[in-house]
């Protein structure tokens, strides 16, 4: 089974690349607006955050690596959590595009998504009608035509590159089953070494769904593959993140929350900022008579390199 936890670990995912500005007027754009939520959310006790960018001028995604910079150093200056870089971008970046800002900062983690999939965004335009920006519809509209590309190529460039060349330590994205089994592929060939920190995702339109049963299910096959040589983490889109999370911790797993995964705080309730789903999240793992683990006591579950060997 997973390595036993004592503490619980929570990610935080800040702004991500699927909801739009007209979304939620609470969603972090600016590089300020990144810096000051992932700080924020960092004091409310996420001791790793998951980081995107985004264009000021329209909130679009982007993987532009002097966007990251401007916000990168500054959280690093405010706080000690764990920076943890994506290299999904987001619908329509190359592979060289969703990497460059990972080359550019040495992080300590970034984000490694273990499969190709149908990632349908599009369903919410049966929902919104106006939008503030003429490319927030097509944005979602492209998604229903659209593959997450991750081949088994791309990955191994990606754990060679950033992995073996950086030092970099990853949160392995898993979407559904088939996800769990490719990353075992790579352990078996030795091009990853434990401790796994193995993400996985529930909710997302064609990956594995939110259902209880699915959450036992990818727990159950992670064991078997894993042993204790991983530490399993949940994290479940839109109105399931609360559910499950807390399903997770129960369970003597680690926690994501953040306006990436969900833009609510409660029923029909938009989240002011991440800081409130952190801070909702850590009281109810506290309440469990469970602890939060600090951004230290992160680096040592997952054996992180280190903030003093980044390049930011």
């Amino acid at each position: 089974m997973a390595a036993a936890n004592n503490k619980v670990i929570i990610t935080c995912a800040v702004t991500g690349s699927i909801h739009t500005p007209t979304m939620s007027p609470h969603l972090p754009l600016t590089p300020d607006e990144i810096a000051k939520d992932a700080i924020a959310a960092a004091e409310a006790g996420a001791s790793i955050l998951h980081l995107h960018a985004r264009n000021p001028e329209d909130g679009s995604p982007t993987p532009d690596p002097d966007m990251f910079m401007q916000f990168l150093p500054r959280i690093k200056q405010s706080c000690d959590a764990v920076v943890n870089i994506t290299t999904g971008g987001g619908h329509g970046m190359s592979l060289e595009e969703r990497l460059a800002a990972a080359f550019r900062a040495s992080p300590e983690m970034t984000s490694l998504n273990m499969g190709s999939m149908n990632f349908g965004l599009f369903p919410i335009l049966d929902k919104i009608k106006d939008f503030q920006h003429p490319w927030e519809p097509q944005f979602l509209e492209n998604s229903r035509d659209f593959i997450f590309r991750n081949t088994f190529k791309d990955i191994e460039y990606i754990l060679k590159e950033l992995g073996e060349g950086h030092g970099v330590r990853f949160e392995f994205e898993c979407y559904d089953v088939g996800h769990l089994y490719t990353l075992a592929h790579f352990a078996d060939r030795g091009l990853v070494k434990p401790p796994f920190f193995v993400q996985t995702i529930f909710g997302i339109l064609g990956g594995i769904g939110a259902d209880e049963e699915n959450l036992m299910h990818m727990r159950r096959i992670a064991n078997k593959l894993f042993g204790d040589d991983y530490q399993w983490s949940v994290l479940a889109a839109g109105r399931h993140q609360m559910n499950f999370c807390t399903m997770a911790a129960m369970l003597g797993g680690n926690v994501r929350v953040g306006l990436e995964d969900s833009l609510f705080i409660s029923k029909g309730k938009l989240a002011e900022s991440n800081a409130d789903q952190v801070a909702k999240i850590k009281r109810i793992v506290e309440d469990l008579s469970l602890e939060v683990a600090t951004p230290k006591e992160a680096r040592e579950m997952l054996a992180l390199k280190g903030g003093d060997q980044v390049k930011f």
